[in-house]
């Protein structure tokens, strides 16, 4: 069955080569196919410029501020980034996962149920921080009063629940829950703000400084985030410095502890992979550190945030591997063994499309064998030659006469067994072999009687 569609393929195609017009269009689409393949390669090869979209939450918040940095910076390493203000995590989630946008630094402790979001890069702890009228002097004050808590769309919303729930206060029960934007906050009257305010920010933060110097709010402990670390596995055990936000008075007036959340860079699963590696490079980059005034650790990269680690991440990650390792080697072994198949192949092509016919290369002649043969009948008989005229009319050694016929029997022997498979150019080789060797042992015999 195989060779008959061996031989039903080889008469499709002789019909094919026959017809110079099909080998002209095959010609012309395989030349267009690989000029196609060359010039996928260029383009890689290319400088290339991205554009994308971005957002750091809210415009005072500290995420913006590393958002609008991080675009200054990826500028220069051919990214563009357009910067979009956002009332918080749960908006800008929502965006990444219906395409609207590309990158966003979100909070942790959010819920996960957007398939189409990836983790980009982990990038520092914030920390919940919650400022409250003078007379508010520990969480359990918050009774029967009013608290901020940010946009409904906001991720400081939902870490602040949890922390007020966790400490026996429900909303619309013992608080009131208000949601002002930090706009809002700052062009509202005194007598008008909330009793308490909620942010999530690295502390320094605007909102936080312009409330305690121009409102006298003061800044209140959380003083269980190792106990809401064992339900949550977003919460960290962080601290904000005495004397952060004021001197006289002191705000706060020791070292404080809170809630930490991590905040992440998150993508839009359809990124271009590249554009993200180039987004990484300008996010570690010694001047946005100098510029944020926040440490950002490449090896923490990975650190979990719920979504699948990006294209572009294990890109940027795998550029430290070394460039000779076993994989590569073996990489350039595949490589090397393609290419020498492929050019075997293209020769073929070649050869096909100018109507030859392909023929298997043929094994090596099998003359050089037997002229060595005739030359050395020829050795031997001038032997022969040598030895009788140095003995004159004396009869030859018979033992001599023996080893001669020997050596002529051997090499007729030899060229009977050859001839059979042989492969010949000149195919009167054998005969006047056979001749030879006749006429050696003719001479020989006629001398030694």
């Amino acid at each position: 069955m195989a060779n008959e569609a061996h031989k039903l393929l080889e008469g499709i195609l002789e019909r094919l080569q026959k017809n110079a017009k099909v080998r002209t269009g095959l010609a012309v689409c395989a030349v267009l196919g690989l000029l196609g393949i060359a010039g996928s390669f260029l383009y890689d090869f290319l400088p290339q410029q991205y554009a994308l979209s971005i957002t750091g939450g809210d415009i005072l918040s500290s995420r913006h501020f590393i958002a609008r940095v991080l675009q200054q910076e990826a500028a220069n390493n051919g990214v563009a980034l357009r910067l979009y203000p956002m009332s918080g995590s749960q908006e800008a989630l929502m965006a990444l996962n219906e395409g609207k946008l590309d990158l966003a630094f979100i909070q942790g402790g959010l819920e996960n149920k957007y398939p189409n979001v990836r983790h980009v890069a982990y990038i520092a702890p914030e920390q919940l921080q919650l400022l409250v009228r003078p007379e508010i002097k520990d969480i359990s004050g918050l009774r029967s009063k009013l608290v901020n808590l940010g946009s409904r769309l906001g991720g400081t919303r939902i870490v602040a629940k949890e922390v007020l729930q966790f400490s026996g206060l429900n909303d619309g029960v013992e608080y009131v829950e208000t949601n002002f934007s930090t706009e809002e906050l700052l062009h509202m009257r005194d007598d008008k703000l909330p009793d308490a305010v909620m942010v999530t920010a690295i502390a320094p933060t605007d909102i936080a400084e312009y409330l305690v110097k121009e409102r006298g709010y003061n800044l209140l402990e959380i003083p269980f985030p190792a106990s809401l670390a064992l339900r949550y596995g977003w919460v960290a055990d962080a601290k904000i410095l005495a004397y952060t936000y004021n001197v006289t008075p002191p705000v706060p007036g020791r070292d404080i502890r809170t809630i930490g959340v991590n905040m992440d860079l998150v993508a839009n699963k359809d990124v271009e992979p590249r554009a993200i590696f180039r987004v990484l490079e300008s996010l570690y980059s010694p001047a946005l550190a100098v510029r944020t005034n926040v440490k950002i650790d490449e090896n923490q990269l990975t650190t979990p945030s719920g979504y699948p680690l990006s294209e572009g991440s294990q890109l940027f990650l795998a550029r430290k591997n070394p460039l000779l390792s076993s994989a590569t080697l073996d990489k350039i072994k595949a490589l090397v063994g393609l290419s020498l198949s492929m050019l075997s192949t293209a020769l073929v092509a070649f050869r096909w499309f100018r109507g030859e016919a392909y023929e298997p290369p043929k094994p090596p002649a099998d003359d050089p064998v037997f002229v060595a043969w005739i030359n050395d009948v020829a050795a031997i008989e001038q032997q022969f030659e040598a030895t009788r005229s140095q003995s004159g009319k004396s009869p030859m050694p018979p033992e001599l006469v023996d080893a001669m016929q020997t050596q002529l029997s051997t090499i007729k022997a030899e060229a009977l067994c050859k001839l059979g498979a042989a492969r010949l150019d000149n195919a009167l080789l054998p005969q006047a072999l056979l001749l030879a060797i006749a006429d050696a042992r003719a001479r020989i015999h006629q001398t030694a009687v």
